[in-house]
């Protein structure tokens, strides 16, 4: 341990070691793969681990979805070492998973300093470029899965017409007992129902801010997988659970307020939105075509990807539009100074959550710098529009592979610039390398392939 810094994290962490009741601790990453890791300790050596970290190699910065090593030019391969630096302020006693804890982890090199790659730091580092700005941004995301047997294979147990109350009797106990064990972990639930796809349900949770959504996104889908294994059953969350069907995403719902209130209502622009508010938009719509790269950049992402399946394939925008990848909420008459908001569609379980807020983010910010505009926006189904209207109303396709939303995203000066040489580079690696080795893997064996993945 001598070569290691010693860290000593302020009085109020501390403290929050002696109010949980469990032998072990559990301290995760989530990888460019959108993989979470994780390294537990038992819980008397927490204080210790959140002074001198607790060592993790470099080498999963590379790790493709079916943990094959490839090398970037930055990062991967066998040699180095980090330390995993556990966020007390989010220490969470695992109501299930008894006796455990959580904490989500920052990363550090061994001379003390944030490790470049940091996918969470560059989360808080975007969140405080916006606050530097005068800028609150508040993030949630949805998440969607498919509850099957516990089985290798997929044998779904909800039967029933898509967000019918027959599915939601079939899974009443379970969906109660999903509520009480996240309300325990102090995550608020506003909203769960039987979804459209084969035996899915989907769960929506309370605005926060954009590291701790993702952190929020990380153990609502370990306790969604832990409450489904008590029930006898497995939680796919994985984007496609048949080939031909609609999929499970994970979409991104957020709101930017500044010092006056709302910046997506109360003013003059489309719905209200203020100025910097309709740039925020403008700058992630324009960001789309390589934020799907970041948020669904695996190959089994673009069989979800399709259009006329409210997955939001289209680069446009438009109020209550689900088939647009940006949808813009204004709420009911009343509300829109503090309901307003704005859905990214595009997105899923692949996607590493704290590289999403920090993307979009990022665009949105570039988007306020730039002064930009939003375009018209679009309504109905883009698939049906002729080549006229689609070259009139500027729509177009988002990538359809993943080898097209990599190179989407090497060509973003933007998120390249925020990322950062290493995270970029490594990202592009990941997404490229899962392309390469899925180009010809059929829809039924990638489904197979990624069913239990995530």
């Amino acid at each position: 341990m001598s070569s290691t810094p010693e860290r000593i994290p302020a009085d109020g962490d501390l403290g929050a070691i002696g109010r949980i009741d469990a032998q072990m601790v559990a301290l995760s990453f989530v990888d460019n793969a959108g993989i979470t890791r994780v390294k537990a300790v038992p819980a008397a050596r927490l204080a210790d681990a959140a002074r001198f970290g607790i060592g993790v190699s470099p080498c999963f910065e590379t790790f493709t979805y079916d943990d094959a090593m490839v090398v970037g030019r930055f990062l991967g391969g066998p040699d180095g070492d980090l330390r995993l630096i556990p966020d007390l302020s989010r220490l969470t006693e695992l109501a299930c998973q008894p006796g455990w804890a959580w904490a989500p982890a920052d990363k550090y090199t061994l001379d003390g300093t944030r490790f470049a790659a940091c996918q969470r730091n560059f989360a808080a580092t975007q969140a405080e470029a916006a606050r530097k700005l005068g800028l609150r941004v508040s993030m949630a995301f949805e998440t969607e899965w498919a509850l099957g047997a516990d089985s290798t294979d997929f044998q779904p147990v909800l039967h029933g017409p898509g967000y019918g109350i027959t599915r939601l009797g079939q899974i009443a106990d379970y969906a109660r007992d999903l509520v009480d064990t996240l309300t325990r972990q102090q995550i608020e639930v506003q909203q769960f129902h039987p979804e459209y796809a084969l035996s899915q349900v989907e769960l929506s949770v309370a605005p926060n801010d954009p590291v701790a959504a993702a952190d929020d996104a990380v153990l609502v889908r370990h306790t969604i997988r832990e409450v489904s294994r008590r029930h006898g059953w497995r939680a796919m969350l994985a984007p496609c659970i048949e080939p031909d069907g609609a999929g499970s995403g994970a979409h991104l719902h957020l709101s930017v307020r500044d010092s006056s209130g709302s910046l997506l209502a109360g003013g003059r622009g489309p719905y209200s939105m203020r100025p910097d508010g309709e740039a925020f938009l403008a700058g992630i719509l324009r960001e789309l075509p390589a934020l799907v790269a970041v948020g669904a950049g695996n190959p089994a992402s673009f069989l979800r990807l399709e259009p006329s399946r409210w997955a939001g394939v289209w680069q446009c925008w438009g109020r209550e539009t689900r088939e647009a990848a940006l949808r813009f909420i204004t709420g009911v008459r009343g509300t829109e100074e503090w309901a307003a908001n704005a859905e990214v569609k595009c997105l899923d379980a692949t996607g590493n959550p704290y590289l999403i807020v920090g993307c979009v983010i990022a665009a949105g910010l570039a988007g306020v710098a730039e002064k930009l505009r939003l375009p018209t926006e679009i309504s109905g189904d883009p698939a049906g529009f002729d080549a006229e209207m689609l070259l009139l109303s500027g729509v177009r396709r988002l990538p359809t592979s993943s080898t097209e939303a990599a190179d989407q995203l090497a060509e973003s000066a933007v998120l390249a610039e925020a990322l950062g040489q290493e995270l970029h580079d490594a990202l592009l690696t990941v997404r490229r390398a899962e392309a390469e080795r899925e180009a010809t893997t059929s829809p039924a064996e990638l489904v197979e392939r990624t069913r239990w993945r995530f």
